[in-house]
């Protein structure tokens, strides 16, 4: 099952928290968490706060545990632009954009499934096996691969006259 978190307003572009946001993509929290706390950006402290509080909210309301939760998916939409202006010359205004950015985390818990536990357990056996039945029988054959001490070709041709006789008629 997913679960959203939202993270609204942070008052940092869009494009610079993309970045950040892709970093963590698909990883497993724990994995994601010190993936950020390493990211010198600015956009990585809200991203971590947000990704904190979305793992505590779902242990707490939903009874998951940390280890089994991963990112599914983490986008970043822009949000409300302040406009604001600042004075040039001659008397004109050059008009600034403040960019905010709204977040959107989705946790998924990722539990293995019992037909993929019984494959790998039944996989893991059937190898064990095979291996102990092969010292099993490499120990009672105790037999070595003896190399030919003299090669010689086949047949009356050798070398390059070989391959010309060996070709396909066209």
């Amino acid at each position: 099952m997913q679960y959203k978190f939202h993270l609204n307003n942070l008052r940092i572009a869009p494009r610079k928290v993309r970045q950040i946001a892709a970093l963590i993509k698909k990883l497993p929290v724990e994995e994601a968490e010190a993936q950020l706390k390493f990211q010198n950006r600015k956009a990585a402290l809200p991203i971590l706060k947000l990704l904190k509080s979305a793992v505590a909210s779902a242990i707490n309301n939903f009874n998951l545990s940390s280890e089994s939760l991963y990112v599914y998916n983490i986008f970043v939409d822009g949000g409300k632009i302040l406009k604001r202006f600042r004075p040039r010359a001659f008397g004109r205004a050059g008009a600034i954009q403040k960019k905010t950015s709204h977040i959107t985390l989705i946790l998924e818990e990722r539990a293995p499934s019992a037909k993929k536990i019984r494959k790998r357990i039944t996989t893991e056996i059937k190898k064990e096996t095979q291996e102990t039945i092969e010292r099993k029988e490499a120990i009672q054959q105790k037999k070595f691969y003896e190399a030919p001490k003299e090669i010689k070709p086949k047949g009356r041709f050798s070398g390059i006259t070989r391959r010309i006789f060996r070709r396909k008629a066209i």
